[in-house]
């Protein structure tokens, strides 16, 4: 007990500490919280927009970026598309590649589009570069197969982002087949988020258990065959507290000892809480083992919400310089959505 205070404080330290009341109007929520944290929530109100909404009108959305910072220094987005003329879960049109060498200006150099694949939609994409080979992974998820599961996919490696081929895509973590017919196990997988640590590959995913979203873990040698960390039918986080609607990985930072782990859930209580997102943080030393830090409601909710919508989600966070900077999917005033940077001093 004593260790995980003791790690509390440390992150909260290098972090600031927030928690959100549930179900309440963002003044309420400022209004209640001490005098103390007010500098710290002023630290999202401060952003560099990244990537626009492809219209400007409700459910056009661009967001759930990945970013990495290849050994040059350069840095790379991959980012999904999403147009409002399409039933839900079949949005995502596109995965745009973008390249900037600051992290701020980004240029687009590349875009998939789920017919080259081909794909009914996209979510979530992952972009990262293999350590030993140099080369470049990209990872998305979607509807797949005779069955349409939700499934995550892994394109071919590439000596560069900008020569990703939409062709070679293939399944790499999907549902297994029952083994006895009432079996309840996870019926589909997306929006991976991926790191490379302690000589492994890493994927936390969404896994669909009659319908309730949960995160799972599995890792792999070489980024293409993957196992269940644990039992196949076990998530790492549980459906409480605040997030007692659904709970979702959204990215791991490594620190000088142990992992920050964020992530974003959703409450019962919340309007329309499927997309009605927040994102809190968690702490790890082992990558599956999750102390949650966040418990009584989210780190970070738009503070450009909607009257409908405080989503705050698909969140990467990343250590440049002595800056902790987070790109986020965030909710405009007119509920279309765009991918934000904001850059946290320490």
């Amino acid at each position: 007990m004593k260790c995980m205070l003791s790690v509390f404080f440390v992150v909260m330290i290098f972090m600031g500490n927030t928690a959100f009341a549930q179900a309440k109007s963002l003044a309420q929520i400022r209004s209640e919280l001490p005098e103390a944290y007010e500098p710290y929530l002023k630290k999202f109100e401060d952003y560099d927009v990244i990537i626009e909404s492809p219209k400007d009108a409700p459910e056009w959305w661009a967001g759930a970026p990945s970013v990495v910072r290849d050994t040059q220094g350069i840095f790379w987005m991959a980012s999904r598309m999403r147009t409002a003329d399409a039933p839900r879960g079949l949005r995502g049109y596109e995965i745009r590649i973008l390249k900037s060498k600051d992290g701020i200006h980004f240029d687009q150099v590349h875009t998939i589009k789920r017919e080259d694949v081909p794909i009914e939609g996209f979510e979530r994409p992952v972009i990262l570069q293999d350590p030993e080979t140099g080369k470049y992974k990209l990872y998305a998820c979607g509807p797949w197969g005779k069955d349409s599961e939700w499934t995550i996919i892994k394109f071919d490696d590439a000596d560069s982002p900008e020569l990703f081929k939409p062709d070679t895509a293939k399944p790499v973590i999907a549902p297994r087949p029952k083994t006895y017919e009432r079996d309840i196990r996870p019926d589909g997988y997306k929006d991976p988020t991926i790191i490379f640590a302690q000589g492994e590959y890493h994927c936390y995913v969404i896994g669909t258990m009659r319908r309730t979203e949960r995160i799972y873990h599995y890792k792999s040698k070489d980024g293409e065959i993957w196992e269940p960390v644990g039992s196949y039918f076990d998530s790492i986080l549980d459906l409480t507290s605040w997030h007692d609607f659904y709970v979702r990985p959204a990215s791991i930072v490594p620190m000088e000892f142990g992992y920050l782990f964020f992530y974003e859930g959703s409450n019962v209580e919340w309007y329309d809480p499927v997309y009605n997102m927040g994102t809190g943080v968690a702490f790890t030393f082992d990558l599956h083992t999750i102390q949650e830090l966040t418990t009584e409601g989210p780190l970070a909710v738009s503070l450009t919400p909607s009257k409908e919508f405080h989503t705050f989600r698909y969140s990467h966070w990343m250590r440049v310089d002595n800056e902790l900077w987070c790109y986020a999917e965030v909710v405009k005033p007119n509920n279309s959505h765009e991918v934000r940077l904001f850059r946290l001093k320490k």
